[in-house]
């Protein structure tokens, strides 16, 4: 069944009521993902240093471990998408929500060994894996619940809307986690992480369910080979996300500027900024378009981070990263729903951000590496050049998009 003719029908997993806006039906979902993304903030400026400095560990393990996040979600993408379409993506956020409160117990069971850093870094690994399949989980569900709730027309708005939740969460949460951690430690991080998700459990629960949209389990490679093409754009994007996630806490340490939790912050208010903005262009103009103009942004900031010799400037880079980023991932991703047939749209949408992980998990030890042979600030380099190449598919999106409309 074509996407017109499916999107044609009455969506029965919809909300009855009529005249309420898109904004409204995704907003009780999108406070959900917030809160229970808080937990994954507070982490962001705390655990590389604690790898880092209070267990000893060499900037490629602290890659490793950071990266490790992304390896398993990719790896978990399949079986959340399908899980989301085929058991209700209400029921994905639920388990994943979850499944991330488990990792913070696992966290705690870590705290015990920091005198055998090596244990102590193997458990704090198992928590990163569990942290990987709940966050793989309620990312996946929330696209497909949102998408059920306000119809595959929306789409963008869905992801940007989704979006802003996660690097909401992530300006929010960084100097929450700056805050916990000098008071209460890593210790006070790991309880965090288990509160937030059960917090934000509770507000998943006032959503209304959609129907599962698919009766038979998609092969996960036939979803990923259409959409490829801005899945290769996403993840040539979503590296300059990387290392700001990995090594900005390091930068700041390195240079001595404090600490990083306001980069986050600078990272987050960018990025919500230009989806509150500009968030509704990808569905108006077209995903490549949009995605064209955002990721020359963020390689900008990407370099603007690399020649940074103060704060200042570096606040700017990161900012610019995080405004570029943000319409980045929706305009690629438009193009990815497009590609996808309707039943499959939270596997699908699994497929798209499956490239993010692929990105990250690769990005995060390659990162280490450079930093460990040419110093922290060259990560930043590196990420710069290689979202400067998703312009090359965004331009070939773009060529595909203008050669279809000739054809019509």
């Amino acid at each position: 069944m074509s996407l017109s003719s499916q999107s044609s029908q009455p969506l029965s997993a919809a909300p009855a009521a009529v005249g309420r806006s898109v904004f409204l039906k995704l907003l009780p979902l999108t406070l959900a993902v917030f809160i229970g993304f808080l937990t994954m903030g507070m982490q962001l400026p705390v655990l590389p240093l604690y790898l880092h400095n209070s267990l000893g560990m060499s900037t490629l393990v602290v890659g490793l471990v950071i990266g490790a996040q992304f390896t398993v979600a990719l790896l978990s993408r399949a079986w959340a998408g399908n899980f989301a379409d085929m058991r209700g993506a209400k029921r994905a956020v639920v388990t994943g929500l979850f499944t991330v409160a488990s990792s913070g117990f696992v966290y705690l069971a870590s705290l015990p060994f920091v005198a055998t850093p090596a244990v102590s870094v193997w458990i704090l690994l198992a928590g990163r894996v569990l942290l990987a399949i709940g966050e793989s989980l309620v990312v996946t569900g929330a696209m497909g619940w949102g998408i059920g709730l306000v119809g595959p027309q929306n789409a963008g708005k869905v992801m940007a809307w989704v979006g802003i939740a996660i690097y909401g969460a992530f300006a929010l949460g960084a100097p929450i986690g700056v805050v916990v951690n000098a008071n209460w430690g890593f210790a006070g991080i790991s309880i965090g992480t288990i509160c937030s998700p059960l917090v934000a459990l509770l507000v998943a629960a006032t959503v209304p369910a959609v129907l599962p949209t698919a009766s038979i389990r998609i092969p996960f490679y036939k979803v990923l080979a259409l959409v490829l093409v801005p899945g290769m754009g996403l993840a040539l994007a979503s590296i300059g996300f990387g290392v700001i996630t990995a090594f900005i806490a390091l930068l700041f340490a390195a240079k001595n500027w404090g600490n990083s939790s306001l980069a986050f912050t600078a990272f987050g208010v960018a990025f919500i900024g230009a989806r509150i903005l500009f968030g509704h262009l990808p569905d108006k103009l077209g995903g490549a378009r949009v995605a064209l103009v955002s990721v020359v942004i963020e390689a900008a900031g990407l370099l603007l981070i690399w020649s940074a010799d103060t704060r200042t400037i570096a606040y700017l880079g990161v900012a610019l990263t995080g405004f570029g980023y943000s319409l980045a991932f929706p305009g690629f991703g438009v193009e990815a729903a497009r590609r996808a047939p309707p039943q499959s749209r939270s596997v699908a949408m699994g497929a798209y951000v499956a490239f993010l992980d692929i990105s990250l998990g690769i990005a995060s030890p390659l990162a280490g590496l450079i930093a460990g042979q040419w110093g922290v600030h060259t990560v930043f380099l590196a990420g710069g050049v290689a979202v400067g190449l998703s312009l090359l598919v965004a331009v070939r999106l773009l060529g595909k998009a203008s050669a279809s409309a000739q054809g019509a």
